[in-house]
């Protein structure tokens, strides 16, 4: 297989995926918590767990983003070992 993206995107795609996760990840649980800085005034939104679950969806796309650009990356490992000339 041949990778369709370059490998700085591929390798930037995936640091920034998980950076990506990590950060929704904390602010999706703190939400689901009920947690005082993110519910506790009149103007933040009533359903915690709503908004939590739209985090966690964006953690979901996130972790396809992880995927595909990893694979990517490794597939550039991969044929910078057989030693192809890069362009």
């Amino acid at each position: 297989m041949k990778p369709i993206i370059g490998a700085a995107n591929a390798w930037t795609c995936t640091v920034l995926s998980i950076f990506g996760i990590i950060i929704l990840s904390v602010i999706g649980g703190l939400y689901r918590s009920g947690h005082e800085e993110f519910g506790g005034s009149t103007s933040d939104p009533d359903d915690g767990k709503a908004v939590a679950g739209t985090v966690f969806t964006a953690v979901i796309i996130y972790a396809v983003f992880l995927v595909f650009c990893g694979c990517q990356g490794l597939l550039h490992v991969r044929e910078n070992r057989r030693g192809a000339i890069a362009l």
